[in-house]
């Protein structure tokens, strides 16, 4: 999971609110299933005596304070009370609470690998699955120190005004200039985007891992001439594509969602040959709440109409394969969780990101810089 998507995810959301397309109720709901409330819309929340839950993820814009949250429907069945910290669970920072010695973090909504890499460390401890239930995720996506919360994808958008319906469909068509010309963007932090290079070069995907970062950044380089920009945030990409700047993309699922129907359907996209990862929850060793009611909270954020109202507010896809079942008919081909659009996609490698990620961003960062 990148952590820069669940921020967008937030922005997405507060943009809904903004435009009217949510109420109160749903934004509140969606606020707290994201696990994200700032410090500013804390404000006047009280909680009960006795041990707490902080549960942490990656903030967003503060607005009007709004007193009651998902996390408080917890705490009235559970008599267990939740904090929301909104300071970002990134790699550093949950090593800084571990060497603490006294951390003051339980549960934190981190990026997969992330999470496989510090439980390694022994940071992060082994998720309980006498209590979460593995049958509540979808296939593959429970792992020894992460479970998904929710599931999204990087997926290739285009131009119907240049291409029609028929834009590219696969890597290979995205650097083929000659068939689809134009200008492009993608990612600027990596997830993805070696893996687009080597299926553009011929790779198959079953045969994609370990990558080979080398020949990725020579594939990389036929296309640098093409690209328009690497967007950073998910609202930069949607401006590229929005403005006519890029006539093809590499963005998130969440994103081509909204470009599909602010542009009138001028913004075309699909699952094909797209890369689907979660978001994914993990646990600090020795947390402070103590880990029956961390893994109770985990075992809580399951529930499938919860994940279908968020996916119905940020195009985030649930997780949990019982929730399908509850997606209206006319949204279901917009979920990436879906068997049928699971199938047609590529799932990133947790454990060669784990292994790799740091090394193969500095090489990929330093490449496109040139």
């Amino acid at each position: 999971m990148d952590h820069r998507h669940q921020r967008d995810s937030i922005e997405i959301l507060l943009e809904q609110a903004q435009a009217g397309k949510v109420s109160r109720r749903s934004f509140v709901k969606a606020m707290a299933m994201l696990a994200a409330l700032p410090a500013a819309m804390r404000a006047g929340v009280t909680f009960a005596q006795g041990k707490q839950l902080v549960v942490v993820n990656w903030g967003g814009d503060a607005i009007d304070a709004y007193r009651k949250a998902w996390t408080d429907e917890f705490g009235r069945k559970t008599g267990i009370p939740v904090k929301i910290d909104g300071s970002g669970p990134t790699d550093g920072a949950i090593r800084t609470q571990a060497a603490s010695g006294h951390p003051s973090w339980d549960v934190v909504d981190a990026e997969p690998f992330t999470s496989l890499t510090l439980g390694r460390a022994g940071i992060c401890q082994p998720l309980d699955y006498g209590i979460i239930d593995k049958n509540k995720v979808a296939p593959g996506f429970a792992q020894e120190y992460g479970v998904a919360s929710y599931l999204y994808s990087y997926v290739i958008a285009w131009d119907s005004q240049r291409f029609g319906s028929k834009g590219p469909r696969t890597w290979a068509d995205f650097w083929n200039v000659q068939a689809f010309p134009g200008k492009r963007t993608l990612y600027k932090w990596m997830n993805g985007m070696l893996e687009a290079a080597l299926l553009a070069d011929g790779v198959a995907p079953s045969a994609l891992y370990p990558l080979d970062v080398p020949r990725a950044l020579r594939k990389l380089d036929e296309l640098k001439p093409h690209v328009i920009g690497y967007w950073g945030a998910g609202a930069e990409s949607q401006q590229f594509m929005v403005n006519g700047d890029a006539s093809v993309g590499a963005i998130w699922n969440t994103r081509a969602m909204l470009l599909e129907e602010d542009t009138d359907g001028r913004i075309k996209w699909g699952y094909d040959n797209a890369f689907v990862t979660p978001s994914t929850w993990a646990v600090l060793k020795n947390n402070p709440g103590g880990a029956p009611a961390a893994m109770q909270f985990i075992a809580y954020a399951q529930d499938p109409k919860t994940q279908v109202e968020l996916f119905k507010l940020t195009n985030n896809s649930p997780a949990n394969p019982a929730a399908q079942a509850l997606i209206p008919t006319n949204l279901r081909a917009r979920n990436c969780a879906t068997p049928e659009n699971l199938a047609r996609q590529i799932r990133l490698n947790i454990e060669w990101y784990a292994d790799h990620y740091a090394a193969a961003l500095e090489q990929y960062l330093k490449h496109i810089a040139r």
